[in-house]
Parts: C-alpha cells; sequence; structure tokens
C-alpha cells in the first residue's frame, strides 16, 4: 500500500515537474500547493535528494528542482524508494524477497495471488513517469474547466 510518504513525495515531485528546466521552488510553497506539512515535506525531499531524484540549492535563491527531466524518472522507482518494494508480503517480493515459515510456497495460493498483484502494480508503476503523472493531471484540470464553462 502507498503510505501517506509515498503519496506526498509523488505530488512533490510532479510539482516540480511543472517548473521550466532549472528553475528552483521552496520547500514551503511544495507543501502549500499540495497541502502537506513543511516538516513532514522536508524529510521527503532529503530521502528524494539522497536517492537522486532532486537537486538542493540552500539560500535565499535556493531551492528544489528535478535532478533530470520527469520524462526519465519511473514512478515505481520513486514509490520502492519512499515505500520499499510493492509487494504486499515479502514472499511476493522481488527485490526484498524473504522465504515464508508458515506455508509452503509452491502451493500457497496466497503467494501465488500476491506475486499477481505484486506484478500488476509493477506494470503500472514501472512503465509510468513523472512527465506523465503531469500531463495527466493537465488533462483532467482541462475536462473539467470544459465542464464548468
Amino acid at each position: 500500500m502507498l503510505t501517506r510518504k509515498g503519496k506526498y513525495g509523488l505530488k512533490a515531485l510532479v510539482d516540480l515537474a511543472y517548473l521550466p528546466a532549472g528553475q528552483l521552488a521552496f520547500a514551503n510553497d511544495i507543501a502549500t500547493r499540495n497541502n502537506i506539512s513543511k516538516k513532514f515535506l522536508d524529510a521527503i525531499l532529503v530521502e528524494l535528494r539522497n536517492a537522486g531524484f532532486v537537486q538542493s540549492r540552500k539560500g535565499k535563491e535556493g531551492g528544489y528542482r528535478l535532478a533530470r527531466p520527469a520524462e526519465e524518472i519511473k514512478v515505481g522507482h520513486v514509490v520502492r524508494v519512499l515505500d520499499g518494494p510493492l509487494a504486499p508480503f515479502p514472499c511476493a517480493s522481488r527485490t526484498r524477497y524473504e522465504r515464508c515459515e508458515d506455508c509452503d510456497e509452491a502451493t500457497c495460493q496466497v503467494r501465488h495471488m500476491m506475486l499477481e498483484v505484486r506484478n500488476a502494480i509493477a506494470e503500472v508503476l514501472d512503465n509510468r513517469t513523472l512527465a506523465e503523472m503531469r500531463d495527466a493531471t493537465d488533462d483532467l484540470l482541462d475536462i473539467e474547466l470544459r465542464q464548468q464553462a
């Protein structure tokens, strides 16, 4: 399950994906635009910086920006960094597999179902980029504006 940290991290990255190349955004502005606690966002941005998703600069002219183009950042990679494996159970994980002690993995129907769940989640998240999330949001806003007119 996506945690609040994962959700807010993705929201912050999509927010940064709207910036023109090279422009910086203050953490406080990102937090305000996305209704995120600044203190919580600061911790998330540190993790995103350490993972190479964002760059930061301190000072009056400081802020955050994406470390590489939004088209190159896969959503699945971000989720794994912030929330860990995609699999609901360790025995279904590819990145942090742990053997079950209470069942026979070869015949365990729960494990097999969770492998399918993990693979379906990975199929979506590993094939979507921040740019696609940003652009999908723009499309939704266009539809909403047309419906209001």
